[in-house]
């Protein structure tokens, strides 16, 4: 495998790790409170929270295939960059913003202190912004073969920004209950 592929699959590893470890965290240090966390969100809404964010996974793992699979990581371009290296970057504010969504929620939960809020907005715009950023890379990227690879990553990447960058940004936020 090319050493920007390990990279990239570093990256992957270790920023998934610590999204999964902030979750199990929060779940640990405040047990019985995951309702919390839903804020005012209602049934019918949850039923697309359900449905969606297990999409946006299978999503995730699509456009993961095609760049570490279906690229060719010496050649690849991104608006004239080197692809890894935008993608990198990319993978990168999705994995570290998602990390800190859980401790800020339980913070703005304990204290409810205006700041707190601030950040999850921050938090969650910048993953948004990456999501979309990776939506428009993988639409501008030089190789796009094989297409079926190709447009089934595209259509990940859609099914995973509108989790991110619509549900999780603006719905989500919209109905969290904070005072």
């Amino acid at each position: 495998m090319d050493e920007q592929k390990i990279w990239f699959l570093v990256i992957n590893a270790l920023g998934g790790f610590a999204v999964i470890a902030s979750y199990v965290a929060g779940m640990v240090t405040h047990p019985n409170t995951e309702q919390l966390l839903w804020g005012r969100i209602t049934p019918t809404l949850k039923t697309v929270y359900l449905v969606s964010m297990p999409l946006a996974a299978v999503g995730y793992l699509l456009f993961l295939y095609f760049i570490l699979f279906q690229l060719n990581a010496v050649t690849v371009q991104i608006w004239g960059f080197d692809g890894f290296l935008v993608l990198d970057i990319i993978f990168t504010v999705i994995l570290v913003f998602s990390a800190f969504w859980m401790p800020l929620t339980y913070k703005l939960i304990e204290t409810q202190w205006r700041g707190w809020w601030v950040y999850i907005r921050m938090v969650l715009f910048f993953v948004a912004l990456a999501s979309l950023a990776l939506l428009c890379a993988l639409l501008m990227i030089s190789q796009r073969e094989p297409a079926w690879s190709y447009w089934l990553a595209v259509s990940g990447a859609v099914v995973f920004f509108i989790q991110t960058g619509i549900i999780d940004a603006f719905i989500w936020t919209a109905l969290f209950p904070y005072k």
